[in-house]
Order: C-alpha cells, then structure tokens, then sequence
C-alpha cells in the first residue's frame, strides 16, 4: 500500500512539473479592465475568459515558445510570441478597432448616398423622391449646401465654383459630357438614370487625391453591383414612357432601362414662352452587364442620349425672333473591374470612352463640334492593418475635339484640338486610435497639350469627440485645365487651379444628421480674355485670380415626427473673381449669397400615399446695368421655388404620381438682357430673362412586375 502511495506522489508530482499556469490583466489603453475577453494559446484548445477585473489564469502543458491570442468584440485582436514559463501575472492591453461602426471617418467635404457609408447626408432613393429633383440626379444635389441655384443652367454650381468645375465619375471613371445640351432659360440636366445607382458620393471640396481635374467638387456615381430580383418597370408619363428590366443568373446579371421624351403634347396643354418649331424630343438608353468571378465583380455599363429641337427665341437685339437648332448624340461605355488579390491587396481597375457630337444653328451660323474622349485608370490598395491603408494607382485622359464653323458669309472653317494627360497618385489612411484618424496624399498630373506638370498635396485630420459627434479638417490643392471653349481657340495656357481650406463639424445620432462647415478657397491662374466671346484672335491671360470663403450647414431628420422624413440646407457665400473678361474682380453672376432649401416627405398610410414638398430660396445674383457705372453691381430679385408630389398606391405594383413646380406662380427672373446700344434718350433698353414655363406639371403611371409581386417604383419616385 505504502508502495502505490508514493508511486501516485511521483506521477502527480511529474504531471504537475509538466503543466504550466497562465495568468495575467487584460486592459484597454486606458488601463480599465476588459470583462469577458477570450484568451487562448493558438493551435490549442488551452485557454479563459476574463472576469470582471480583466484577470484570467489557465493551465497547459505546452513548453518552449508559444502565441498567446487575445481577443474582445470592438477591440484589435492582440497576438504575444513568449515562452510559456513566462507567461504569470503578465499585463495585456488592447487597441479599440477602428472597424467598429462608431469609428471616425474623415468626412469634411462629402456628403455620401449609400448603404454601406457610415454617415448618410442623402439615400439613394432620396435622388428621385425629392420634389424639386424631377427624377434628376443633379436636382437632388441642389438641394444640399455648397450649391448655388441656377435655375436657368441646371449644372452643380459648388462653393463659389462655375458648372464646369465640378466632374463626374461612374464607377471611379470620368464621364466628359455628363449633361444634355439646351439653350437659353431651359436648364440642363444630367444625362444618366439614378435607378441604376446604388452609391453616391458628392464632394463639395477637399477631395481624394485619386480625382483630378476639379477645382470645385466632384460627383461620383456607383452602379449597383447586384439587383436583389428579376423585375420589369413600366412607366407611361404625360412627356414619354419609359421601360426597364432586370435578368438576373448565378454568376451575373444584365439590367436596362430605355425613354422616350417628347413635349409636343405637353406644350399644346401648356404653352411657354418659347416659339417651337420642333418641340424638345429625346431617347435615352442605359444597360448594365454585370459578372461575378471567385475574387471579384466586372461590369460594363453604355448609355446613349439622343435630343432634337428647333425653336425660335425673343432677343432685344434683334428685331427678328432668334432661330436655334440642335441635334446631339452621345454615347459614353464604362468598364470596370473591381477585386482582391494575394494578402490584403484590392484592385480597381476601368476604363471609358464618350463620343459626342452636335449640330447646332443659331439664325445663319451653323456649327458641328465632334469630341471623342477616353479615359483608363487603375488602383491598387493595400491594408496593412485595419490602422494602416495605403493605395496609389494612375491614369491616362485623351480629348480629340474637331469643330466646323460656316454661314453664308464665311467659308467653312475647321479648328480644334487634341490634348493627353497623365495622372498618378498616392495616398494614405492612417488610423491613430477609433478617435483619431488622418488622410494625407499627393497627385501628379502632367497636361501634354499645355507642357505643364502639377503636383497637388491633399490632407484631411479627423477627430472623434464624442460617440455621437466629430470634427475635421481638410486641406488641397486642385487644378483643372482650360475648357474645350478656350482649348479650341488658343493651348498657350496653363492649368487654373484652386487651394481649399475646410473645416466640418458633424453630429450624428438616432437617424439625425447635422453638420457645419466654414470654408474658404483661393484662387489662382485663372482664364481672361479681351473682348465679349472667345474665338479666333482673341487675347488669352492666366492672370485671373478669386476667392470664395463661406457657411454651409444640413441638418435631417427622420425620427422626430412619425412618418416624416425632412432636411433643412442652409449656405452663406461670400465670393468674388477677376477671370474671363471682367474688367475688375466682382462676385460672378452665377453666384449667391444666401441659399435655403427645404424638403419634407411624409406617408399617410390610411391614403397609402407619399406626400413631399420642396422650397428653394437663393438671394437675387448680380448683373451689369450699362446705364449705370457699375460692374456687376445690381442684383436681381431673390429666387423662390416651391414643388410638390404625391404618389398614390394603387396596388402593391401599381402607382399614379404627380408632381407640379411653383405651384404659386412665382415670377421668378433669371436676369436681363440688354441692348447693344443706347435709344434717342441714350438709355439701354433691357427684356427680362424668365424661365420659359413658371410652372410644370407631371403625371406618371408606374407598373412593376417582379418575383416576389410586392416591389414597386415608390423608392424610385
């Protein structure tokens, strides 16, 4: 018996020579004790939990050198290379992760649109939904701060910027002719549906290094990577019909959507100011390939747009109504591919090209201008931890534009341009803490038609002051080079360029969103030019020179009232420029001081009805009066517009929608236009500048046909 005592003694005390105990504190860096966080030796099955002091203590009968793994929801998970015998009474601390939902993100300049940001200014569905917007992406943008309305142009006019100063992106790649051509006081719009975007991002400044070309904002536009179900749109408007369609198989999908526009029924119910002799009539066409392979998505986006019309037009300067004639065609393809490869690396890669072409007659002078524009780019990312993320990446722009000028008095005469650029750029993400978090990059861009090299340095800070709120700073440098209207005549430029200062606060809580931001932007080798047009002869500078500080704030809320969905943007600008051919800086005529909007949506669910409302308010712009001394010196009367819709829920696929603008009638003025030379009482007479209807009415009728019998066009109206 002694025997099997002392035989039990040995082996016990050999097992427990073997075994080892592991113990020790898990913290956060603020020394504050971690409950319930998991730690363990890797490969093992050895290993705790921490109690409420952050102590854990287990044993194991591993030796030598092991990896002990700790880890905590929110928190970077840790791993220590160390021998076992060492492993006593030791102290861990943890790094919060930078993943976790309330994470900061640099945000002072952007306003993003999607269901993976963050921080949603606006929801995709918001683009089509808001009154005002008639169904435009751009419409809905007017709506945020940063913008200045111009009703009669229709483009995004950014922060003190012209319409040609904010760029547009599909899927990362350049769109060259985003908008539909017109003519005086009917405005633009953007060529491209919104039911085929998912994403969006709008930057009224500060912006990555990965765009160039830009000196005021840029508008990036992401295609849906994979429709939720097979589904066929209906719609039949009192300006057109339109068709759409989604198929979908395992790897892939194809969606399309087709229109047809034409206003000549329309304008025998509701005449405007215009005398037409071929009412405005359009076709529009959009598709998108998608497919799916094991580490990645390609995608192939075409979209056309066709517009024809003749009218006739008043000019004070003429005793004679003014003819003018157009006919575009405009075709833009975009393929892009998007993916990972090997360990933590990402690739997005794509390509576009757009060709162009329009005829336009203006009384006797007739014009055909033919742009083909194709644009590659290619990004690279590497995360080399969720602290750490560093891309780079270039790309390459080619432009060839040929134009012909003719009229009975002068030979044809063919000009134009052909210019190359090559961009490269790098820049980091780099997370100091779930608080901290900066952006720094540099863009390099050489214009061969110019001979110029630009470098452009970009750098963002964030801080997270509290779970709810955050500032941030943003600082760059932008440069753009001279338009085709300059290039055509003149290449002895070179580029203009910008330098942003931003500053954002941003509060976000409950489905509230408010945010405010001072900025200012100066600006430096701008376009001049003697004489009222650029054309043949003319004197070209780079002296041009501007400033644009300002105030932009947004508040939304969706929470507060049941049912009701509503955003209030407010700006204040204070801008001047000396550029094209001021004589002196002033405050240019698209600019205004003070812009307010105002949109609210509302479902009754007993009318099954969604009810919205839209109100635009800007101070009145400024305009020379030749009968005055001054330069840009008055100001017109302040602008006011109010839309309003209503979708009715016929059945669950079916809905009647209307809409009306400025249903109070508001004679809104755009400006005036003056005679060339003075009466017998030596006073310029002047025609006011009105929009060409002070009202538009819209009915639609919208029919989905879908899988699962319940989806309609609601999101999209």
């Amino acid at each position: 018996m002694k025997k099997i005592i002392l035989l039990t003694c040995v082996l016990f005390q050999v097992f427990l020579y073997g075994q080892h105990t592991v113990s020790g504190i898990i913290t956060d860096q603020a020394n504050e004790p971690i409950f319930g966080a998991n730690v363990y030796l890797k490969g093992t099955y050895d290993g705790g939990s921490t109690d409420e002091k952050g102590a854990f203590t287990f044993t194991t009968e591993e030796k030598g050198t092991q990896i002990i793994i700790v880890s905590f929801l929110s928190f970077e998970t840790k791993e220590i290379s160390l021998d076992v015998s060492k492993m006593k009474n030791i102290t861990i601390k943890l790094r919060e992760s930078v993943d976790a939902l309330n994470a900061v993100i640099l945000s002072a300049g952007s306003f993003e649109a999607g269901d993976n940001a963050k921080v949603t200014a606006l929801k995709p569905l918001d683009i089509v939904t808001t009154a005002s917007a008639l169904g435009d992406v751009i419409g809905a943008l007017q709506t945020l701060p940063g913008t200045s309305t111009v009703a009669e142009d229709g483009r995004l006019f950014v922060r003190g910027g012209g319409g040609g100063e904010t760029q547009i992106f599909i899927d990362g790649i350049r769109v060259f002719t985003p908008y539909t051509n017109t003519t005086n006081n009917i405005p633009a719009r953007g060529r491209y549906s919104p039911f085929l975007f998912t994403g969006i991002t709008f930057s009224t400044g500060g912006y990555s290094a990965e765009f160039g070309q830009a000196l005021s904002g840029i508008l990036e536009l992401n295609t849906i990577n994979e429709p939720d179900q097979e589904k066929t749109d209906i719609s039949v408007m009192t300006v057109g019909g339109a068709l759409g369609h989604t198929e979908k198989w395992e790897n892939g999908s194809v969606s399309f959507s087709t229109s047809y526009i034409n206003l000549a029924p329309y304008l025998e119910l509701f005449p405007d100011r215009n005398d037409w002799i071929k009412p405005f009539q359009g076709g529009q066409g959009e598709s998108v390939f998608r497919h799916h392979f094991e580490n990645g998505t390609f995608k192939f986006y075409t979209a056309f747009d066709i517009t024809d019309f003749e009218l006739d037009q008043e000019s004070i300067n003429f005793d004679e109504l003014v003819r003018f004639k157009l006919n575009n065609n405009n075709l833009y393809m975009n393929g892009s591919y998007k993916g990972v490869f090997g360990e933590n690396w990402a690739i997005t890669s794509g390509m576009s090209y757009t060709r162009d072409n329009s005829k336009i007659r203006i009384i006797d002078d007739k014009i055909n201008s033919l742009e083909n524009s194709f644009h590659f780019k290619t990004k690279l990312k590497k995360s080399f931890s969720n602290r750490f993320k560093l891309s780079f990446g270039a790309e390459y722009f080619t432009t060839n534009f040929d134009e012909a000028f003719e009229n009975p008095n002068v030979s044809k005469i063919e000009y134009g341009f052909n210019s190359d650029l090559i961009g490269a750029f790098a820049e980091a993400d780099i997370f100091f803490s779930k608080k901290f978090a900066a952006k720094a990059g540099i863009r390099l861009d050489h214009a061969d038609i110019l001979n110029e090299t630009t470098i452009s340095p970009r750098f963002s800070l964030a801080y997270k002051t509290s779970e709810k709120d955050q500032v941030s700073f943003t600082f760059g440098q932008f440069y753009q080079n001279p338009n085709n209207n300059y290039l055509k005549f003149h290449t002895g430029f070179k580029p203009e360029n910008a330098t942003h200062y931003i500053l954002n606060y941003q509060y976000t809580k409950n489905d509230r969103t408010f945010r405010a931001e001072v900025y200012h932007k100066e600006y430096n080798d701008l376009i001049t030019f003697s004489g009222n047009l650029p054309q043949f002869g003319t004197d070209f500078t780079n002296d041009g020179f501007g400033h644009a500080t300002g105030l932009d704030i947004f508040w939304r809320d969706n929470k507060s009232i049941k049912n009701v969905d509503y955003w209030i943007s407010y700006s204040y600008l204070d801008t001047s420029r000396k550029f094209e051919n001021f004589p002196t800086e002033a405050m240019p005529n698209f600019a205004t001081k003070h812009n307010f909007s105002l949109v609210t949506k509302h479902w009754v669910d007993k009318w099954k009805s969604q009810i919205g409302f839209s109100y635009n308010f800007s101070t009145g712009r400024s305009y020379t009066n030749p009968n005055t001394t001054g330069f840009l010196s008055e100001r017109t009367k302040d602008f006011h517009n109010l839309s309003v819709n209503w979708a009715y829920l016929i059945s669950p696929q079916k809905i009647l929608y209307f809409s009306v603008s400025n249903p109070l009638g508001v004679r809104n003025v755009f400006g005036y236009e003056y005679a060339n030379q003075p009466d017998v009482n030596g006073v310029f007479q002047r025609m006011t500048q009105r929009p060409a209807q002070d009202q538009f009415f819209f009915v639609g009728f919208f029919w989905t046909i879908s899988d699962d019998k319940t989806s309609n066009q609601l999101d999209t109206l």
